[in-house]
């Protein structure tokens, strides 16, 4: 019969070798597990000081509680009254820039409306063409006036005659050699006034009985009158600046 073969029980010296090995040369199983095991340390260290930084005041007595709180309070109503005061200067500044645009935009209206009247600019709008042609005679010179001051009467803003002499209040005729004198400058006819202002209400001032229109042709001249809606017055007056007159205290 055979002999029974023995087994011998592993030394000492072989375990220690294979977990050495195992140590040193881990299975992808093993690998896993320390990943897992990393993983969960790291979340818990994130945790902790979470829970560290949560805990702030975990440590202070109900005194110092109410003490923090109340100079967050104090620096909350501090915040809040200062953006109140930058908000009321904000409103009182606008409200100031808007009175002085509107100052400005009232002083630029009264300088354009003054300096169409004394005739500074050269001026475009509706109004009408009045053409006086001298037929049989010439045009007396208060027959000129009258026209005029008509025209002045109905609301012309600007006139014109022969697209050289600027009609403005203190304007002056007078008769001259073969015309008459306006301002100084001789004009002959035709004798060519262009008028701005309301057109159907200017071209009514000359028609009335006896009216401008009426006295023109006594006077042996011809009179038409067209309405436009557009005229250029190109002429301007001469701003003279005077020489005894002074501004006064009004008192």
């Amino acid at each position: 019969m055979p002999e029974p073969q023995s087994i011998e029980s592993p030394s000492p010296d072989s375990g220690r070798q294979r977990l050495w090995h195992a140590l040193w040369h881990p299975g992808a199983s093993q690998r896993i597990v320390a990943g897992l095991l990393a993983l969960v340390g790291f979340a818990a260290v994130v945790q902790l000081r979470a829970n560290h930084q949560d805990n702030t005041y975990a440590g202070y007595r109900e005194s110092e509680l109410i003490e923090v709180l109340n100079g967050l309070s104090g620096t909350t109503q501090r915040i809040q009254a200062e953006i109140a005061r930058l908000q009321d200067s904000k409103s009182r500044l606008e409200d100031e820039t808007s009175a002085e645009q509107a100052a400005l935009q009232q002083t630029e209206g009264e300088v354009d409306t003054l300096s169409i009247l004394a005739g500074l600019v050269p001026v475009t709008g509706p109004g009408i063409r009045i053409t006086i042609t001298e037929k049989t005679g010439p045009v007396d010179i208060d027959s000129m006036l009258d026209t005029i001051q008509e025209l002045r009467a109905a609301g012309a803003e600007a006139m014109q005659i022969n697209g050289t002499v600027r009609v403005v209040a203190q304007t002056s005729f007078e008769d001259g050699t073969g015309g008459i004198l306006v301002d100084g400058t001789l004009v002959r006819s035709p004798y060519v006034i262009d008028v701005i202002g309301e057109p159907h209400t200017l071209a009514g001032s000359l028609t009335f009985p006896e009216g401008p229109k009426s006295q023109l042709e006594d006077d042996g001249a011809t009179v038409t009158t067209e309405e436009r809606q557009s005229i250029d017055i190109t002429a301007t007056h001469a701003n003279e600046r005077p020489q005894y007159a002074q501004s006064g205290t009004g008192g």
